[in-house]
C-alpha cells in the first residue's frame, strides 16, 4: 500500500490522456498570443490553438495564467498539464519537461520606437539598453549567443517591456516576431531583420509520451484541415509577416 502510494505521488505513468479536465496554461499579458480580457476570458493564437487541441483529445479544459518564468514550475509540480504560451524548445528546458510539436516556428526580430532609424538589425543594439524578461531565453540570443555588448534590464513581462520602450527606459525589445507583432503600433515598429528559428511546442510533464503523440496528432490534423492557416491569418494577416502553413518539423517524443 505504501509502495502504490508513493508511485501515485510521484505520477508514475501519469499521462493527460487519463484525465477528465485539462488545466493548460497560457500567457495573460501578450496581444495576439495569450491575453486575459477584462471578462477573464483568455483570447489568442495560442489559446485558440490550445483549444484545437484539447478538443481533439475529447477533452474539457481550463485556462491558467503562465508567465515565462514559472512554465517549468507549474509542468513539473503537475498544477498544470499542457503549457501553450509561446514556449520555445530548447535543449535546456528538455532536461526537465517534454514538448509536443513544434505547433509553429516563430523567428526572433526587434521592437523599436517608431522614429528610431539607428536600430536596423540586431548588431546595432551594442551599447543600448535591451529589455530582459524573467525567464525568457529571448536576450541570451543577443547577449550570449552573438556577443553583442547589450546593458540588461529585466523585468517580469513583455507587456512590461513595452512600457519602458515607450517611456525611454529601454531602447529595443528583442524577442519572437509574433510576440512583437501584437505589441506593434503607430509608435513601435518591428525592424524585420529576423536571425533565429523559435520552435513554439506544448510543454508537457517529462515521460507522457502517450499524451505527446496525442498532442502531435493534432497538431498535424490542424494544418491538414486548414484550422492552423485560418488562426495564423485570424490573429497576424495585418501584421506584415510572412506566416507559414505548413505542418512544422516534429521534435519527436522519445
Amino acid at each position: 500500500m505504501l509502495l502504490l502510494a508513493l508511485l501515485s505521488a510521484c505520477g508514475a505513468g501519469s499521462t493527460i490522456l487519463d484525465k477528465d479536465v485539462l488545466v493548460i496554461g497560457v500567457k495573460p499579458d501578450q496581444p495576439g498570443l495569450g491575453m486575459k480580457n477584462a471578462d477573464g476570458e483568455f483570447a489568442g493564437f495560442d489559446v485558440d490553438v490550445a483549444t484545437y487541441i484539447a478538443g481533439k483529445l475529447g477533452k474539457s479544459f481550463r485556462f491558467v495564467a503562465t508567465p515565462s518564468s514559472e512554465r517549468e514550475k507549474v509542468l513539473m509540480d503537475g498544477s498544470v498539464d499542457l503549457v501553450v504560451a509561446t514556449y520555445s524548445i530548447t535543449a535546456e528546458r528538455k532536461t526537465k519537461v517534454a514538448f509536443g510539436g513544434p505547433y509553429y516556428v516563430a523567428h526572433q526580430d526587434t521592437l523599436v520606437r517608431a522614429g528610431e532609424s539607428a536600430i536596423a538589425n540586431v548588431r546595432d543594439l551594442k551599447g543600448r539598453n535591451l529589455c530582459q524578461v524573467t525567464g525568457s531565453n529571448s536576450w541570451r540570443r543577443v547577449k550570449e549567443e552573438r556577443k553583442i555588448a547589450v546593458k540588461l534590464v529585466e523585468v517580469p513581462s513583455y507587456s512590461a517591456c513595452i512600457s519602458d520602450l515607450k517611456a525611454g527606459k529601454v531602447d529595443a525589445v528583442s524577442t519572437d516576431d509574433l510576440i512583437l507583432a501584437g505589441f506593434a503600433t503607430e509608435d513601435l515598429k518591428i525592424v524585420n531583420a529576423p536571425f533565429t528559428d523559435e520552435r513554439y511546442g506544448v510543454g508537457i510533464q517529462a515521460g507522457d509520451l502517450d499524451g505527446c503523440e496525442a498532442v502531435n496528432k493534432a497538431i498535424t490534423e490542424m494544418y491538414q484541415d486548414g484550422t492552423a492557416k485560418k488562426l495564423l491569418q485570424k490573429w497576424f494577416a495585418k501584421s506584415g509577416l510572412a506566416l507559414t502553413f505548413t505542418v512544422p518539423q516534429f521534435e519527436g517524443c522519445g
